[in-house]
């Protein structure tokens, strides 16, 4: 009975994050359909890349601060699978820099570049999310890797359809978003193991689904501010 609980709790949880305004509002359902401007793809490309460039960091937060070996465990593939699996020719920040300067962007200059407040806030609240309640911690992270495949299939059909009619940007290397896509599968199964590892508490679900909808509010945030007309 305990394991189809919990089985159900995954389900209301998975299915929680799939159907989140973070993977269903305006910016991201018009970039899925190629009806973005030339500037929304820069302003897109330099924000993201302040999540790319600081993600390891920012998970690498949450695994000192896991104190169960398996959640650990399963952490450690995520981090070390955006490190590039022991290649560090395939470590994932390394691929997006290949798209930027495809694109005609210089990565080292944006490095330095002041983030949108929405980039920040949505950066800032994982690190608080993953430094401060545990079960919170776990849930945020669940919703980020369960968002992800939606969002990476909303991202590359915008890219498909948009690029054949700019012919300015041909030349952009998208490998580092094709590549990430064919990794969530193996990043949401990590998670399901996170979340089937502890018993069914009531107070553990409600800590998990209150760090998934706080975490993925503030990345539908960062999408919505990504437009020109909040910019």
């Amino acid at each position: 009975m305990q394991q189809s609980e919990e089985k159900d709790f995954y389900k209301e949880a998975y299915n929680f994050v799939k159907a989140h305004s973070a993977t269903k509002n305006d910016f991201i359902d018009r970039f899925g359909r190629g009806e973005f401007t030339e500037s929304e793809f820069l302003r897109f490309s330099e924000e993201f890349y302040h999540f790319t460039r600081e993600w390891p960091s920012i998970l690498s937060t949450l695994l000192v601060n896991t104190p169960d070996e398996d959640d650990a465990a399963n952490l450690t593939t995520i981090l070390v699978s955006e490190l590039g699996d022991m290649d560090p020719k395939k470590r994932h920040e390394l691929l997006y820099r290949k798209y930027l300067r495809s694109i005609g962007l210089h990565p080292e200059e944006l490095v330095k570049k002041k983030q949108l407040k929405t980039t920040k806030a949505w950066l800032d609240g994982m690190r608080n999310y993953f430094a401060g309640n545990h079960f919170e911690a776990l849930g945020a992270e669940f919703g980020l890797e369960n968002m992800a495949i939606p969002m990476w299939d909303k991202i590359l059909s915008g890219f498909e359809k948009w690029l054949k009619n700019h012919p300015k940007y041909s030349g952009a290397d998208i490998d580092y978003f094709t590549f990430h896509r064919e990794l969530e599968i193996h990043h949401e199964e990590a998670m399901e193991n996170v979340l089937g590892g502890h018993k069914d508490d009531p107070s553990v679900q409600k800590s998990f689904l209150k760090g998934i909808d706080g975490i993925l509010n503030l990345e539908r945030d960062f999408w919505i501010g990504l437009s020109d007309n909040r910019n």
